[in-house]
């Protein structure tokens, strides 16, 4: 995933901090991998206007890494990038809903989420 930025690429989540140049990316996603070892996030959607990309994902897994919880989880979000010059990504702006996936790791998927899909915006 880190190699898809720029040197100094960013990324921020909900509006969190950054993480600032590959080797901060590539420790986010390792969390996230090491938290979920099913890890899957599937590309929902893509847009592209000018010199941005619109990035709509579904993760899903199951929270089975150190310490973890046992319970799967499946939440959707958005990355808003902005490329840069080099055909890269130069900056990330990502939103989930962050109190679903709580409740996920905290209770796992309901009955409904268990069967519905995702669906993209059209």
């Amino acid at each position: 995933m880190a190699a898809c930025y720029e040197e100094a690429g960013w990324q921020s989540i909900n509006d969190g901090p950054r993480a600032e140049g590959r080797e901060a990316l590539a420790g986010v996603a390792g969390s996230y991998m090491e938290a979920f070892p099913d890890l899957k996030v599937s590309l929902d959607q893509l847009l592209t206007a000018g010199d941005s990309a619109f990035f709509v994902w579904t993760l899903t897994g199951t929270n089975t890494g150190p310490g973890g919880t046992g319970n799967a989880v499946r939440v959707s979000g958005i990355e808003v990038w902005k490329m840069g010059d080099s055909g890269l990504i130069a900056s990330s702006q990502g939103y989930y809903d962050a109190a679903t996936y709580e409740h996920q790791l905290l209770y796992g998927l309901g009955p409904a989420e268990l069967t519905t899909q995702p669906t993209a915006p059209t």
